[in-house]
């Protein structure tokens, strides 16, 4: 694509950048799998910016990729030759109510709960990793242990301030544009740039108690999963699946109860059936809790491994089919798959918690996510292959007994792919791409591109 001379844009109150030390450090994602050079970086000073660049990218068909903490993995944040928004400098949380936050985009996680917090009030979902910004998430879904209470983190939304793919800016709601504000949640950047949040909050917490509690097979690590879903004490709740020292498989319940006496705990604890050997119980403050992966991402930033590739399957499971697919996947990996950083993250979710469109989960009850989440050795030239093919093969598996994906990462999907992934919204998906982007400018990274179906 041949795109016209960047002299022409401009932006009143940030920046256009476009020498090359801007365009290379936005070529790359924590995926670290594929990468797009763009010819600007726009650092927007106002949201008047952002819909500047949009005017200026629909009426010149120029591609453009909003970006925030760069956390996508197979180049959702990138643009090759086209214009990446970097939403970074836009991240002010505006106001704090009893009942809701309002926050810039381009603001992380972390950032909200340093705002809301210290008024006891916390967003009622959030993403385990607490770096990554609000529009990010929104952009795809967000789920994490507090889900199968509260749903997905879009879930959450009260009302979005949107730059169209035309450049308009759309404020929309449950009441107002609703059909772009069911787009644009978990819409993967395809029908606009999300500039301003407001979201749910509820009354914080104290005191976190958290167990980790060790099972030997899955049917029990699931059933015992199923029955903490409907107890009511349980406020978070995750699993994993890992090999011990000994090499030998095993699967851990992740609970947490939230300003809870012992006693009530161990009603609930009594009705499982974990190892009774295997139990770790950790105290925590409510925000430490929050932000308990911060230790662990910062010690694997200092070893390098962050940046290594990241070939992540993430999927939804039919909870009748979730322990023969686990089943699969342990049956494929060896501890030494686990070498660098490596986990197999099994959890519930009721899918009526799931009510965002276009997080597409199964015609089930009970969804469980799992989300294979292992890095490739950089030593090992074929790993990233290897890794890709065992994904494909996973996610049609997944397929077939009625799994569906969910898109933060890999496998890439053809615009066929995208088609039977979205189901019976394929038509919303299509109409709404004519509507809010014509000229199909935004995040071409993910491949939909719906034209290609008609």
């Amino acid at each position: 694509m041949t795109y016209p001379p960047l002299e022409s844009l401009e932006v009143k109150d940030g920046s256009v950048e476009t020498h090359a030390n801007a365009c290379s450090a936005v070529a790359a994602d924590f995926g670290h799998l594929v990468s797009h050079v763009p010819s600007a970086v726009i650092r927007p000073g106002s949201v008047a910016d952002i819909v500047a660049v949009l005017r200026w990218a629909a009426d010149h068909g120029v591609h453009v990729a909003a970006r925030g903490s760069g956390h996508s993995m197979n180049g959702q944040s990138q643009v090759d030759a086209g214009v990446v928004v970097d939403m970074t400098s836009l991240r002010e949380v505006h106001t704090v109510q009893r009942d809701r936050i309002v926050v810039d985009s381009g603001a992380r996680w972390s950032t909200v709960l340093s705002a809301t917090l210290p008024l006891h009030l916390v967003p009622p979902a959030l993403p385990d990793h607490l770096e990554l910004t609000v529009g990010g998430t929104l952009s795809v879904g967000g789920v994490g242990g507090m889900s199968f209470r509260y749903g997905a983190v879009t879930d959450n939304v009260l009302e979005l301030d949107v730059v169209t793919g035309d450049g308009r800016l759309v404020t929309c709601s449950p009441t107002q544009h609703a059909d772009l504000f069911d787009l644009v949640r978990a819409g993967l950047g395809q029908y606009g740039v999300i500039v301003r949040a407001t979201l749910r909050l509820v009354a914080a917490h104290d005191t976190v108690r958290c167990y980790r509690l060790g099972y030997h097979d899955i049917a029990t690590f699931t059933d015992d999963q199923r029955l903490l879903i409907d107890e009511r004490t349980t406020s978070y709740l995750e699993g994993y699946a890992k090999f011990s020292d000994t090499g030998r498989q095993r699967y851990e319940v992740e609970l947490a109860t939230y300003d809870s006496t012992l006693a009530q705990d161990r009603v609930v604890l009594n009705r499982l059936r974990h190892s009774r050997d295997l139990v770790e119980v950790e105290e925590f403050g409510y925000g430490a809790f929050l932000d308990r992966l911060a230790p662990g991402v910062a010690a694997r930033t200092d070893a390098g491994e962050w940046t290594w590739p990241h070939p992540w399957l993430n999927v939804f499971l039919p909870s009748s089919a979730a322990g023969q697919i686990l089943g699969h996947v342990m049956a494929e990996l060896t501890a030494a798959d686990f070498d660098n950083f490596g986990l197999v993250l099994v959890y519930p979710i009721p899918t009526s918690s799931l009510r965002t469109p276009l997080l597409r989960t199964p015609d089930d009850p009970v969804t469980f996510l799992l989300a294979l989440l292992l890095t490739a050795d950089i030593a090992d030239p074929l790993a990233v292959d290897r890794m890709h093919t065992r994904n494909t093969r996973l996610y049609e598996l997944s397929r077939s007994v009625g799994g569906s994906l969910y898109p933060v990462g890999v496998p890439s999907l053809t615009p066929a792919g995208w088609k039977a992934h979205f189901g019976a919204s394929w038509a919303e998906v299509t109409a709404g791409k004519a509507a809010w982007d014509s000229q199909r400018i935004l995040t071409p990274g993910p491949g939909i591109d719906p034209t290609k179906n008609r």
